[in-house]
C-alpha cells in the first residue's frame, strides 16, 4: 500500500461516493488505493485516495478542488503503512461471511467449530474481510462453491491474500495469487503458510507472469481491485478463462456496476449474482454460452 494520501471530508455519503468515483476514473494521476468510510459523525463520510507519490497526490487535490470540494474538506497526508494499517483494524471484531470466519490472531478463542477460520493480522495490504468488498467476494465464493468446486483458481490483486487462502481452504486446491505489490504478496505467502493453505503468490501486474500463463486456463478468477483496472483485464480474463468458469469482481460502487456488466457481456461473460453492501457491489459472473440470468438474484446487504 502507498503511502501518500488525499483525504476528503467529512460530507454527505452521496458527495463522498461521487468525489470517490470521479478520482477512480481518472487515468492521471493514477489511483493505487481507494478507501470510502463512514466519519465518526452521524450520517458523514470521507474518501482516503492514496497515491505513489506526493506530487500526484497533489494533483489528485487541485483536481479534488475543481470538483468543488471545499478546501476545508480536502487534507493531504503521508501515513506511515504500519501505523496505518494497525490503527485501521484497531477494535475490529471477526467477520462471518456464509462458511468463512475472518479474524485475527486475539480472537483464536472465539473461532466456531462449524466455520473455515481465517487468521489475518495488521498488516501492510488491503484485504481483513471487513472492508464491504472484500465481504462480497467472501460471500460470493461462499455461493459458488455450493454449486461447483473449481479446480484452476486465481486471486488477482491479491492484499493480504484472504480471497485465495479462502478458496485453497475450501477446494484443498493450490490456489495462484498476484499483486503489483510486493509487500502485498509477502504478506499473502505469509499468511498462506499461517493458514496451512497452498498459494502461490508472484509480483505481477494482472496475470502478466510466466508461471500464471503457463497454469492456465483457470474455472475461477477473484479480482478485488478497482474498476478501472477491471475494465482493462476484461479481455485477458476471457483469454484465461476455462470454457466453464466464474469471475469474482469488487472494488465497485454501486454506479460502475452497468459499465462493468456490459464490458464483460461484450468479452462473452453474462451475470449470475450480485451483492450490494454499503454502496459497494460485487459480481459473480460466468462464462456459459446462452445463459441468461435468474432474475431477483440482487442481494441488498
Amino acid at each position: 500500500m502507498t503511502n501518500h494520501c488525499l483525504t476528503i471530508g467529512p460530507c454527505p455519503r452521496a458527495f463522498a461516493e461521487e468525489y470517490a468515483a470521479r478520482l477512480e476514473i481518472l487515468d492521471r494521476p493514477r489511483l493505487e488505493a481507494l478507501s470510502l468510510s463512514e466519519f465518526d459523525a452521524p450520517g458523514l463520510w470521507q474518501v482516503e485516495a492514496y497515491y505513489a507519490t506526493e506530487e500526484e497526490s497533489g494533483v489528485a487535490a487541485a483536481i479534488a478542488a475543481s470538483f468543488g470540494v471545499p478546501a476545508g474538506a480536502i487534507k493531504l497526508s503521508f501515513d506511515d503503512r504500519t501505523d496505518w494499517v494497525s490503527r485501521s483494524l484497531r477494535g475490529l471484531n471477526p467477520v462471518r461471511a456464509g462458511r468463512f470466519f475472518v479474524h485475527g490472531s486475539h480472537d483464536r478463542a472465539s473461532r466456531p467449530g462449524n466455520a473455515i477460520s481465517i487468521e489475518i493480522d495488521a498488516g501492510t495490504a488491503f484485504g481483513t474481510g471487513h472492508h464491504a468488498t472484500t465481504l462480497g467476494c467472501l460471500l460470493a465464493l461462499d455461493r459458488l462453491l455450493k454449486i461447483e468446486r473449481p479446480r484452476h483458481v486465481i486471486d488477482v490483486g491479491c492484499g493480504t491474500g484472504v480471497l485465495a487462502i479462502a478458496a485453497s481452504k475450501t477446494t484443498r486446491r493450490t490456489v495462484l495469487a498476484t499483486d503489483i505489490d510486493p509487500e502485498a504478496v509477502r504478506l499473502t505467502r505469509s499468511n498462506a503458510r499461517r493458514n496451512e493453505a497452498r498459494v502461490i503468490a508472484f509480483t505481477a501486474t494482472g496475470m502478466n507472469h510466466a508461471d500464471v500463463r503457463n497454469s492456465g486456463p483457470f474455472d475461477l478468477i477473484m479480482a478485488n481491485i478497482l474498476a478501472r483496472p477491471l475494465l482493462g483485464l476484461a479481455r485477458t480474463f476471457a483469454e484465461f478463462s476455462a470454457e466453464s468458469s466464474h469471475l469474482i469482481l469488487s472494488g465497485l460502487l454501486d454506479e460502475q456496476r452497468t459499465g462493468i456488466e456490459t464490458a464483460y457481456r461484450s468479452w462473452g461473460f453474462k451475470p449470475a449474482r450480485s451483492w450490494r453492501i454499503e454502496g459497494w457491489c460485487t459480481l459473480l459472473l460466468e462464462w456459459k454460452k446462452n445463459h441468461r440470468a435468474r432474475p431477483g438474484d440482487d442481494i441488498i446487504v
